[in-house]
């Protein structure tokens, strides 16, 4: 007898948005623990930061973020999503206690490229356990869901920023960043499930059909299931580049390297920047609570909104509305209006990033959809890369409030970018149709 199957909603499928949720708000924190307490590390004459080199320390971290992110893509159906996960947090918990032990920047960098390498594989690997686990017509939803975590995690760096740092020095506040190892990896072994389309491509099919049984989803067959091994890794990229997604794959992966400069390079170099500005110390770091703050609220409006109009439109719209909050900023507005703006900017920055990953649902078929998103977010690492290093630039040369316009011509190609993904989807479909009906094939 046949067991009879939960339905797939949201309430099934919660326990893994929970775990997910609870790993990248471990990923947030410490990707904003750098920003919130750079301004305490470039006035502690014992590490020797200068601005310059925070920057390229930036960078170095968002640099091993593009590496592990495109190796955890290359090795998930080898070893699992579960395990790789477990690695990326155990990772960046000892990138963090090697930061809170550096006695030079070359140390605290070297610590950061490690906190990177774990940081850069945990995203992608949430992502398209969310996305493959999400229930019918809510992937977008759910997807922003998942990443109000990023910002809560912000959020809670920031906190750590405004009271640790300065009544006990910035190095407890990267021991904190040590502690998700303690705190996630048990978690993670004991109640996550192993994606059923990594079980079903390693040829556990049983284990498969078990997992998608339990949690409500469709069992995979052959067809919806991705290939295994290098020589299936190698089909689902080539086929990103199929006639339908040809343009579309080079489109999406413009908007997301604008949309990581912008996540990164803002959570970088906000507290500076402001500070820059003429706001103190206290109110420049409080910013960044309040961007996160706002980045959180953006997550539900956007996950609620792209699932009624379409991720592709909304992202657009939000890289347009963020480049008008980024020249806002630059302004010298009073207090009171710029936390109304940073809280604003922050609802359009994040989420339009986030609705770059929802619409590669609308791109790539469920074979080359890990593999897509994959991609999307490696090559996006880019521009997490450029972020930071760009503002550095700008910091060392004493000119951080021209990073506003640079933040916002960003948000303008995102925005270009991403809204020209349909018009090159029609048009590679009219091009086939007209191909096949050349060829005598029917249409």
């Amino acid at each position: 007898m046949t067991a009879l199957r939960p339905p797939h909603t949201l309430r099934t499928v919660f326990p893994v948005l929970a775990l997910c949720w609870l790993a990248v708000f471990f990923d947030g924190m410490d990707v904003n623990i750098y920003g919130a307490v750079m301004p305490h590390m470039l006035d502690d004459p014992g590490l020797g930061l200068t601005p310059s080199g925070a920057g390229t320390i930036g960078s170095w971290t968002t640099f091993g973020m593009l590496i592990g992110a495109l190796s955890a893509g290359n090795v998930t159906d080898w070893l699992g999503r579960r395990p790789l996960l477990v690695a990326s947090i155990t990772l960046f918990s000892l990138g963090s206690a090697l930061c809170a032990l550096a006695g030079d920047p070359a140390m605290f960098g070297a610590g950061r490229f490690v906190a990177g390498l774990g940081l850069g594989g945990l995203m992608p690997l949430c992502l398209a356990m969310v996305m493959e686990f999400a229930p019918p017509g809510r992937a977008a939803l759910t997807t922003g869901l998942l990443m109000t975590s990023y910002h809560a995690g912000g959020m809670a760096a920031t906190g750590l920023g405004l009271t640790v740092a300065p009544a006990f020095g910035w190095r407890w506040v990267f021991w904190a960043g040590a502690l998700p190892a303690v705190i996630g990896v048990p978690l993670l072994l004991r109640l996550l499930p192993e994606s059923p389309g990594v079980l079903f491509a390693r040829g556990e099919r049983e284990r498969s059909d078990a997992v998608a049984d339990r949690y409500g989803l469709p069992r995979l067959t052959v067809v919806a299931a991705p290939a295994a091994g290098a020589k299936g890794r190698l089909e689902a990229v080539r086929a990103l580049f199929d006639p339908a997604s040809r343009w579309a794959t080079p489109l999406l992966w413009l908007a997301s390297f604008c949309g990581l400069l912008l996540v990164y390079g803002v959570s970088t170099w906000l507290p500076q920047m402001m500070r820059a500005a003429g706001y103190g110390l206290g109110s420049s770091v409080s910013f960044l609570l309040v961007i996160n703050a706002g980045g959180i609220a953006g997550m539900f409006l956007a996950g609620r909104t792209a699932d009624r109009f379409g991720p592709v439109p909304v992202a657009a719209v939000w890289f347009v509305l963020t480049a008008v909050g980024a020249l806002l900023l630059g302004a010298r507005l009073p207090l009171g209006a710029t936390y109304v703006v940073v809280a604003l900017t922050g609802v359009w920055l994040f989420s339009a990033q986030v609705m770059v990953y929802a619409a590669t649902n609308t791109v790539y078929r469920d074979r080359e959809r890990a593999a897509g998103l994959g991609w999307v977010t490696g090559v996006g690492r880019t521009g997490a890369v450029v972020g930071p290093w760009l503002g550095g630039v700008l910091a060392a040369g004493g000119h951080d409030r021209w990073g506003f316009v640079a933040f916002a011509l960003a948000g303008l190609v995102g925005a270009v970018a991403v809204g020209l993904v349909p018009l090159a989807r029609r048009a590679a479909g009219r091009r086939a149709a007209q191909e096949a009906g050349t060829s005598g094939a029917p249409v």
